[in-house]
């Protein structure tokens, strides 16, 4: 699995040990930045993740900045893309084995580290369950 991350400078933090997980984990993943809390418009992280998932050179993409909510908004614009906010492990589940969600966002200022990395591993470990949700998702593509 590749795995693209990028957040804002509201989310730098959670982003930095999101990346320090998916080392250990020794999962293959690109940080498309920033690296510093100085000030940054999360359209410009957003967008290219939801575009290089989109696009299939990443089969998954994670996405922080303060809230969640911005970066989530930016990614489902992206044709293809089923960006899910998850702040909770049983929605980490839901949202990949019933929506086949490929893009996840948290907010750094509403989610704490521990938390934040079981709803990753969670996500990522969660397969599509296919049958009747493969025709909702279907229907959302439409």
């Amino acid at each position: 699995m590749k795995v693209v991350i990028a957040s804002d400078h509201g989310g730098v933090n959670l982003k930095k040990t999101v990346a320090e997980y998916l080392s250990e984990k020794e999962i293959d993943f690109t940080d498309l930045g920033p690296d510093s809390t100085e000030s940054v418009d999360y359209p410009d992280y957003a967008k290219p993740v939801a575009e290089k998932v989109a696009s299939g050179e990443y089969d998954r993409g994670i996405l922080i900045c303060g809230t969640g909510i911005g970066m989530n908004i930016t990614a489902n614009k992206t044709k293809g893309i089923r960006c899910a906010l998850v702040h909770d492990t049983f929605s980490a589940k839901a949202t990949r084995s019933h929506n086949d969600s490929n893009i996840l966002a948290m907010g750094e200022r509403v989610i704490g580290p521990g938390l934040a990395l079981e709803v990753v591993d969670t996500w990522l470990n969660t397969e599509f369950e296919g049958g009747r949700h493969e025709r909702r998702v279907c229907k959302i593509e439409e």
